[in-house]
């Protein structure tokens, strides 16, 4: 994986081995770009050796579980940034994305060209009120989903409710700098190479910063989106991460992005982003090639206008 100025993608994988393969197939397309990628401790066994074989494709060895609300996401993305950084190529851009993401429209490699220096990160700041997520120590059976009624959803909703009214039952007890503010967004993320070796040695330099957030509840919506805006690079940050979500609305759902169908096509395109997710081949395969037929299209254009 030798070249200039190209992209690094770091992708989270749990499933569907095809439908990774063509989202990896929209990444490579223009040679722009190598893929590392990350396969969940318990699918590890299944998908190892389904991916596919590129020179510009490189599935990590290593793996870690990855469960909802846990510190294993956090976990899995380090990996991945220390595997672009040990790589000893030079890149552009890191960019963090999962396998049932997809490529909707052609041209993310002109975006990250022409802004060389911002970051593309969801974030907002959280005041002290909401920081239970947070401030609150959270037991392993706690940093569980749970899509249905269920006693540790009862026992979360307690914690939260009295540390919003100033009582809080499990104290986070890590220390934590007074001038460092907290910050919440989606995990996905666009950064410059050089913001990934900072993280990389920022972690390294200080390790009151991970050890703070490991018994934290969805520490994977934090622990990024603080350390940059804490930062000297927080005033490259452009609050967009380019990738569409669509929300749940029961109560089952309302915390987690929906399965993606043809029936979302108009609100994905007019979104403007360049990613959405989450796509599944065994829900709706139709809108998986819809976009992959769609993003190669304008590519197979672009070519032409070129050359």
């Amino acid at each position: 994986m030798v070249n200039a100025s190209r992209t690094a993608y770091i992708l989270q994988i749990h499933k569907n081995p095809d439908q990774v393969n063509k989202f990896i197939h929209q990444l490579i397309a223009d040679e722009q770009a190598d893929v590392f990628v990350h396969i969940d401790k318990k699918s590890y066994e299944n998908l190892n050796g389904k991916i596919v074989i590129n020179p510009h494709v490189k599935v990590l060895r290593q793996s870690v579980n990855c469960e909802w609300g846990d510190i294993g996401q956090v976990d899995a993305t380090l990996l991945l940034l220390k595997e672009v950084a040990a790589s000893q190529n030079h890149y552009d851009y890191v960019c963090l994305r999962s396998g049932q993401d997809l490529l909707v429209k052609d041209g993310f490699k002109s975006l990250l060209t022409e802004n060389r220096e911002k970051i593309y990160m969801n974030y907002r700041k959280m005041d002290d009120k909401h920081l239970g997520f947070m401030k609150i120590n959270w037991p392993k059976a706690a940093r569980r989903r749970y899509t249905a009624a269920h006693p540790i959803r009862m026992y979360r909703r307690i914690l939260l409710t009295f540390y919003g009214k100033g009582i809080n039952l499990s104290p986070n007890t890590n220390s934590w700098p007074k001038e460092f503010s907290f910050y919440k967004g989606s995990q996905w993320f666009s950064i410059p190479f050089e913001v990934a070796k900072y993280i990389i040695g920022f972690l390294k330099d200080n390790p009151w910063y991970y050890k703070f957030f490991e018994n934290t509840l969805v520490p994977d919506e934090s622990f990024f989106q603080t350390l940059i805006m804490n930062s000297p690079y927080k005033h490259a940050v452009i609050n967009n991460n380019q990738m569409f979500l669509k929300w749940g609305e029961t109560l089952g759902e309302r915390n987690s992005p929906q399965n993606l169908t043809m029936e979302d096509v108009q609100s994905i395109e007019k979104s403007n982003c360049y990613f959405a997710r989450k796509f599944d081949e065994n829900i709706d395969s139709e809108i998986i090639q819809y976009f992959t037929e769609k993003v190669k299209f304008e590519n197979d254009k672009k070519k032409e206008l070129v050359y």
